[in-house]
């Protein structure tokens, strides 16, 4: 202020206090520091530019024919399956006691099923697909595919070679096709069959057989009475009038290589087969699926993807060509925006080459990885650029270098730093899910070699074409140009601008900061931001987990098609769900019995479900040893309470268990051996359950595990649930989310300590809430795009914090770091130093991501969204809201101590004056100091 005395400001600087000096202070020296130790290593890379520029380009080609020794992940399950959940633990118990791969037909999944093995929904596009023409088709291709023939080592195989066997040493078919030869045996002997109910229908030689994952969207006569019969199986059963779909499941052996390999190839020839099979008979439709089915079209997509890749490519070299070009001819250079993507390119290479020799598997997942390294790796070297465009022309190369190191990489190395975290936190062993470990695995590795390439490869070449400016050569040809003219010296107050001849800096310096800092556009970016956090709240609120893997494979795909078909024929019952009591109890027991009785029964009655599932008790399919034994007991007047045990286990043993239409349960129960001359004690049993679901069936079966499990813990017969099913949706959410929280706790946390090294601690607090800001509209638009929470969002939410700051960190550290003037013109210097790298790279980045839309495929077009709402977001922050926010929201610019403080000759700054010379081929910026 005027007339304020020059004492009084001295005084108030002797009483700041000492804490805050001594932190400034050692802002100052660490800055210092760095920036010298940068500044010397930009003259030693310019020093020997042939070496820095030579050497990435051999280690990259040595490295890249390890490509020799590339292979892909044939496990899909353990990429998009929690690694440490409990179901797993579960599935270990289980096998340990009822093998899995032996019981598989009863444990019925629709999502991914242990072993080998070939299925198939069968619909009729007409009429329904019981009619007799359509039974008898459906017994015609079951007659094909067990015949079918597969030749190895000189030995045709068959399905009665693979297939599973049951305790009569037969191939375990489906009950539904036991049921259509009945029926088709009746019609051709011109007598009455057994009606055909659903869901639990009786077979010819008696047993009660449950169809209900093998009739789809049936339509019934209506409902019959509750059944309890010597069967085993419990619920309510209804006549059937019609049914649109069937589906056959044909279950195969592997127990070693050999019939691994054969199994393998039988499934190649069972999708052939039925290719074939629908092609001479279109009034059928069918929608196969086989174990490995998964795994090939989640990695279709890297198939699909090459050519939208290249295109990425081409598309992206044009626009960084066209970013680094300028009106003068001499000091444009656009094939440095060309050598900037090689040297991406590089980085990613050597990247692979490394991951290869370690052993590491490919997986479609990685098709994000490229993009990360690209933006960057833009962002790094445009801003070296537009250090490069700031320098004296006058000072030799090794200087200038010097200069844009000291600029440049202090920030460049914080942003790789922020990435180094934010991916290698989700890489650590933190991480539950394979697949969000390794993806970030291989980022974290390719931005640190994009780090150091930048600091060589892409030096050396800007080492070198500054050798081609100070020769005055073409900035692209590199010929000489020739000067015809004297240079002609203009007075600072010009209005001829060289620097101008930048299109993108002319905009920005002469247009948009004067528009973006406009009193009148305030309110309206203000207004803007809050429409954006509302919409990001919208979408937060309705966020959903992804646990379908289906959801991550490439259109038009046998995967996709048949998981619609199975959500639309075969969503009215829950997967097959075993309860297994894993300890011995004593089931002669009242109470036991009771108990046991009760948890079948009450599963499906949780508080929270109860009032959306009252129809669940007449609905809930029982298949249970201990309800038919408790059946046969009192059909023949014994006692189900009073028996002792020796009495009770004599009984199941010699008496029910050697009943034909109870066989079937001696694979349901294990006896141990007691001593000799004692009957044995019953060390562990099963029981299925099936339960009536609804359309949104995964929450269902989320929460139904959940409260069985609770239940368990207060139980006095300890059990647990299983099915194979469960492992993909077991915490999925948890292990999902898991990472992205780490990362941005541990980005905060580094934001915090961070603040030793910069100039002004709010730059930590601003940047902070950048990145929340962004993370939080990115999920939430994200979520209003269609997109669920499933490893391949985790992943962009996660590399978007290392985007954003790359963004805004520049940006906001200039802002903070200038003094004297006024905060507008210090948001408008902000935005034409670091603005303008932001905008090219932002278009560059999206323009590689459009042709990703192109390509028909769920995890391309769920990674296109992500990333492009990532870079949208941090475009609005950098470009838009922070340069409006900083202009009235801490920290402050003090304007009045300006003119007092130059007045005593304290805090003077270096001032640059531009004397432009002028000859008749070229404008010149000749920076002198004054």
């Amino acid at each position: 202020m005027v007339g304020v005395p020059v004492t009084t400001r001295r005084w108030e600087r002797l009483e700041t206090p000492q804490p805050e000096r001594a932190r400034r202070m050692l802002r100052q020296v660490l800055q210092a520091g760095l920036r010298s130790s940068f500044q010397a290593l930009g003259r030693f890379v310019a020093s020997h530019p042939v070496f820095f520029a030579s050497a990435p380009v051999l280690v990259s080609v040595l490295l890249g024919a390890s490509f020799s020794r590339y292979r892909v992940e044939g496990d899909v399950e353990s990429l998009l399956v929690p690694k440490h959940s409990l179901a797993k633990i579960e599935g270990n118990l289980v096998e340990s006691l009822f093998p899995i791969n032996r019981s598989k037909h009863a444990l019925y999944s629709d999502l991914q099923t242990p072993g080998r093995y070939g299925r198939v929904i069968i619909t009729s596009k007409r009429g329904s697909i019981l009619d007799p023409v359509h039974s008898d088709l459906v017994l015609q291709l079951h007659r094909s595919i067990v015949l079918l023939q597969v030749p190895v080592l000189g030995f045709n195989y068959s399905f009665s070679h693979l297939c599973l066997l049951d305790d009569k040493n037969t191939c375990i078919i489906d009950d539904i096709i036991r049921a259509l030869e009945d029926s088709q045996s009746a019609r051709i002997a011109n007598r009455s069959s057994l009606p055909l109910r659903y869901p639990i229908t009786r077979l010819a030689d008696g047993r009660m057989a449950y169809i209900g994952h093998q009739l789809g969207q049936v339509q019934a006569w209506g409902s019959g009475p509750a059944i309890r019969v010597p069967g085993g199986v419990s619920g309510r059963a209804e006549g059937v009038r019609s049914a649109r779909a069937l589906q056959l499941t044909y279950y195969l052996q592997a127990r070693g290589a050999l019939t691994d390999r054969v199994a393998s190839q039988w499934e190649q020839a069972f999708c052939v087969e039925l290719g074939r099979f629908g092609v001479e008979h279109p009034e059928l439709s069918l929608y196969p699926s086989t174990s490995s089915s998964l795994r090939s079209d989640f990695q279709e997509s890297s198939v699909l993807a090459r050519r939208p890749l290249l295109a990425s490519l081409c598309v992206c070299v044009l626009l960084a060509v066209g970013c680094c070009s300028m009106r003068d001819c001499v000091r444009a250079k656009p094939w440095l925006g060309l050598l900037a993507l090689i040297s991406v390119a590089l980085s990613g290479l050597t990247a692979a080459g490394i991951l290869n020799l370690s052993g590491a598997t490919y997986n479609s997942t990685y098709l994000g990885v490229p993009f990360i390294l690209l933006g960057h790796g833009l962002f790094g070297t445009f801003e070296m650029l537009s250090s490069w465009r700031r320098t004296r022309e006058d000072q030799h190369v090794k200087e200038r270098v010097a200069s844009v190191f000291s600029d440049v990489m202090l920030r460049y190395s914080g942003g790789t730093l922020l990435h180094q975290v934010t991916l290698g936190l989700a890489a650590s062993p933190l991480t539950n899910l394979e697949a969000v470990r390794l993806f970030c695995r291989c980022a974290a590795l390719g931005v640190t070699v994009g780090y150091l390439y930048t600091l060589s490869f892409y030096a050396a070449c800007l080492v070198a074409t500054g050798y081609l400016e100070t020769g005055y050569r073409h900035g692209c040809f590199c010929r000489r140009v020739p000067k015809k003219g004297a240079l002609d010296s203009k007075p600072r107050c010009s209005d001829l601008r060289p620097r101008d001849s930048h299109l993108l800096l002319g905009c920005v310096r002469r247009c948009y900061g004067d528009w973006i800092t406009n009193t009148y556009v305030k309110p309206f970016v203000v207004l803007l931001y809050l429409i954006y956090i509302s919409f990001g709240l919208m979408g937060f609120l309705q966020v959903s987990q992804g646990s379908d893997p289906s959801s991550l494979v490439a259109m038009d795909t046998g995967t996709l098609l048949y998981a619609r078909a199975q959500q639309r024929y075969f969503s009215s019952y829950s997967p097959v769900i075993g309860f297994y009591i894993y300890e011995s109890a004593p089931y002669w027991n009242h109470s036991v019995q009771r108990d046991l009785l009760e948890y079948a029964k009450e599963c499906f009655f949780c508080p929270n479900l109860r009032e959306r599932h009252m129809d669940a008790l007449n609905r809930f399919q029982r298949i249970s040893w201990l309800e038919s034994y408790l059946d046969f007991l009192t059909e023949r007047n014994l006692s189900t309470t009073t028996q002792s045990r020796e009495n009770f286990t004599r009984t199941l043993r010699v008496s029910f268990l050697r009943q034909p239409q109870f066989a079937h349960f001696a694979d349901d129960i294990i006896f141990a051996e007691r001593g000799e001359g004692e009957e044995p004690e019953m060390a562990a049993s099963r029981v299925f359950l099936v339960a009536k679901t609804t359309e949104n069936k995964r929450e269902e079966m989320s929460v139904l595990l959940d409260t069985l499990r609770r239940l368990s813990l207060t139980s006095r017969v300890r059990f647990l649930i299983f099915n194979p099913s469960f492992v993909y949706l077991d915490r999925y959410a948890t292990a999902v989310s898991s990472p992205l929280r780490h990362s941005l706790i541990a980005v905060l946390f580094l934001l915090g300590l961070s603040s030793l090294a910069v100039l002004e601690p709010l730059v930590a607090v601003w940047l902070s809430l950048t990145l929340l800001s962004v993370q939080f509209g990115v999920l939430g638009f994200m979520t209003l795009c269609g997109v669920e929470l499933d490893c391949v969002s985790v992943l962009c939410l996660i590399s978007a914090l290392g985007h954003s700051a790359d963004c805004c960190a520049p940006l906001l550290a200039t802002f903070s770091s200038g003094r004297g003037d006024s905060r507008t013109v210090w948001v408008r210097l902000a935005l034409e130093r670091h603005g303008v790298p932001a905008l090219q790279t932002l278009i560059c980045y999206t323009a590689a991501l459009i042709p990703l839309v192109a390509i028909r495929s769920n995890l391309t077009r769920s990674l296109f969204r992500c990333l492009a709402l990532t870079a949208f977001c941090s475009a609005l922050h950098a470009l838009a809201f922070l340069p409006t926010l900083l202009t009235f929201l801490p920290p402050a610019k003090k304007t009045a101590s300006r003119q007092v403080d130059r007045g005593e000759g304290e805090g003077l700054r270096e001032e640059v004056e531009c004397v432009e010379m002028v000859d008749s081929t070229r404008v010149v910026d000749q920076i002198t100091t004054v």
